[in-house]
């Protein structure tokens, strides 16, 4: 670490013209804002990678048991300040750039959020990096490297549009491409037994379509230490770039036909599903990214020369959802097919790594593949499928005896309306642990969506509380709040250890902090109201309470049930008189979030909104006592500017159904 970059203020400034000149080519003694910003980024990023690559010799060193978390989604927001903020040089960067006639803060502006999640299942997954990254914990996230977030809202005449949200238009400085790492994926064929000279049966999957995974690697500092962990994320090309034969006799669409295919599986996060293209494309992108991570985490432990045994000593992998469940027969294929340990063995290891995160009991929302849609796709995976629910179900019988109830609500194959894969009941029989993000939550897994696996493995069920980190969500976006927190507890160590928050008790009469409190309060509430300004035209008081509902647009998050409160308010208004009017409150009703492009009742709930808010906001007799506002494009980054704002954060979807 002697070797490391140094911090001081001339060498910053020295990095970022070199950057400057001999990264995007440009002139050191001119350039533009946006220039500055990627300058600085590749800067911030030489230091992380310094750490980044010390870490990782230091885990290999230690052979230390590594965490692969796997997640369609990864909402990671923007990184700039995040990495300043977690080695402690945001004052030094403002300090040089300031010399160099630039603002730090407006340079943050200048970062796009990346596109690679959309709900609390991706934000959950950037916490959990910081958390681990912050707490030591040798852990790698693993995801998809999407060309194109879920989309970018623009409202038109109170309606969702949406429009593509390319975010790496200018490339993403934070990202290392690794192309010596690139991983080949098998999509369709067929399989066959091979037999060798022992005798001994070996299933081959052969033919179909190839593709390639390659790795791009994004840093992720912890805080406060020098702890730099990795998010992996794989980008789909085609294992052969073009058809010469096809372009030479004039065939110029069939040429490329290959390469779109390919990249259509890491283009877009969640392409629609309500046809058989888009589900067989959603399920490739869940074995794309599932089949190149594991051939990462094996090759890493074939690396060591280690016993088979050992694998789940060395590796947990934690599920993010049932999206990346297929890594359970990807992970038996290859102990089974490639390394020849034979069924039980490699069910013992294989159970023994995975862990299961369940995030509702919707059940809708729990997946199910039809039988032909993955016997098409992925056939040695459905013979898996088949032969782990046989297993499974041979067990049942012998606790339970043939109660074909039990057995048809148990067993991983659904036929009920064709034969589909129950693919969260494969995450639960193929998991040594499945957990629930809240008490609640865990709590109607085993008592309503799964009782009769709870009946089977009650040591299996567990709750872990979804959580957030406070660096990004106090100390990056509430500094106010986040040093007067740390003037009165006399340290910042509440960052990484909350328990300390306890310390506030002793303070929490006294009239100064209330005051401080306060004053920080209101720079956050006029910050927000200027961007409402900006972002919608609509003039809003600081002073006003603001009731904010901020989340996917969705029925169960019934935001429906709070505009109906805003029509409830406004008549309740409309009817005091003068009087009674001066007594009231004012109150600014704030929305965001997305809906799903299909989803026609979430369409039509963001148009109320719309229209409620064009009758109150317009209304010269409810003036400043109410208004209604709806913020496009809800994001990562949005979030940072309305959390520390909201006076109260509307929660009221309920618990059950």
């Amino acid at each position: 670490m002697q070797s490391y970059l140094a911090a001081d203020v001339p060498s910053i400034q020295r990095a970022i013209a070199n950057h400057v000149e001999y990264t995007l080519a440009s002139s050191r003694f001119n350039f533009d804002e946006f220039k500055a910003y990627l300058a600085t980024a590749h800067s911030i990023r030489d230091r992380l990678i310094e750490s980044w690559n010390d870490t990782n010799a230091y885990f290999e060193q230690l052979q230390v048991k590594r965490v692969s978390y796997l997640s369609l989604e990864f909402l990671m927001g923007r990184s700039m300040q995040n990495a300043l903020l977690n080695m402690d040089l945001e004052s030094k960067y403002k300090d040089a750039l300031s010399e160099l006639g630039f603002n730090l803060e407006e340079l943050y502006e200048q970062e796009k959020d990346a596109a690679l999640g959309n709900g609390g299942l991706g934000r959950l997954a950037a916490c959990f990096l910081d958390s681990m990254a912050t707490l030591d914990l040798p852990a790698w996230g693993y995801g998809i490297r999407y060309n194109y977030g879920i989309f970018k809202q623009i409202i038109r005449d109170g309606a969702q549009v949406e429009v593509p949200d390319y975010w790496l238009t200018f490339g993403n400085p934070w990202e290392i491409e690794r192309q010596d790492i690139v991983v080949p994926i098998r999509f369709y064929g067929s399989t066959r037994i091979q037999t060798d000279s022992n005798g001994k049966e070996t299933t081959v999957w052969e033919g179909g379509e190839t593709i390639v995974a390659v790795a791009y690697d994004n840093p992720i500092p912890g805080f406060d230490t020098f702890n730099t962990i990795n998010l992996r994320l794989w980008r789909a090309l085609p294992a052969r770039e073009f058809d010469f034969a096809s372009f030479n006799s004039g065939d110029y669409l069939k040429a490329v036909e290959a390469r779109q295919r390919a990249e259509n599986i890491s283009s877009v996060l969640y392409p629609a599903d309500n046809t058989y293209q888009g589900k067989e494309l959603r399920l490739k992108q869940q074995y794309f990214f599932v089949a190149a991570t594991l051939h990462d985490v094996v090759r890493r432990f074939k690396r060591s020369g280690e016993e088979w045994s050992k694998f789940c000593d060395r590796n947990a992998i934690q599920l993010n959802d049932t999206h990346p469940t297929i890594a359970i027969p990807e992970l038996m294929r290859l102990l089974v097919d490639r390394e020849g340990l034979n069924w039980d063995k490699a069910w013992e290891i294989t159970t023994a790594t995975f862990g299961y995160t369940n995030h509702t009991i919707l059940p809708e929302a729990l997946e199910k593949w039809s039988v032909d849609l993955m016997g098409n796709l992925l056939p040695r995976h459905l013979e898996i499928i088949y032969k782990i629910n046989w297993h499974f179900l041979e067990k049942v019988r012998t606790m339970f005896g043939n109660d074909n109830d039990r057995i048809r609500k148990l067993s991983l194959v659904d036929e009920t309306h064709g034969k589909m894969i129950r693919m969260a009941h494969l995450a639960i029989v193929g998991s040594h642990v499945t957990n629930g993000v809240a008490a609640i939550h865990s709590q109607l897994v085993k008592t309503d969506v799964f009782p009769e696996f709870y009946a089977m493995f009650p040591d299996r069920f567990q709750n872990k509380t979804n959580g957030v980190t406070p660096r990004r969500w106090m100390n990056q976006a509430n500094p106010g709040l986040a040093g007067i927190i740390s003037k009165w507890l006399d340290t910042d160590e509440w960052l990484k250890n909350l328990d300390l928050l306890t310390g506030l008790r002793a303070v929490s009469e006294n009239p100064n902090l209330h005051n401080e409190w306060q004053i920080v309060k209101m720079n956050n509430k006029n910050r927000l109201a200027n961007v409402i300004k900006k972002l919608t035209g609509i003039t809003v008081d600081p002073k006003a309470l603001f009731d904010v509902q901020v989340k996917r647009i969705h029925e169960y998050k019934r935001q429906q049930l709070n505009a109906l409160y805003c029509i409830h308010r406004y008549n309740w208004i409309k009817r005091l008189s003068p009087a009674e009017k001066q007594k009231v409150v004012p109150r600014v009703t704030i929305f965001g979030g997305k809906a799903a492009p299909g989803y026609d009742m979430a369409k039509r709930i963001i148009k109320l909104i719309h229209r409620i808010g064009a009758v109150v906001n317009s209304d010269p007799d409810i003036n400043d006592k109410f208004k209604v506002v709806f913020i496009p494009n809800y994001n990562v980054s949005l979030a940072e500017t309305i959390v520390p704002a909201s006076d109260i954060s509307q929660h009221i979807s309920t618990a059950g159904m």
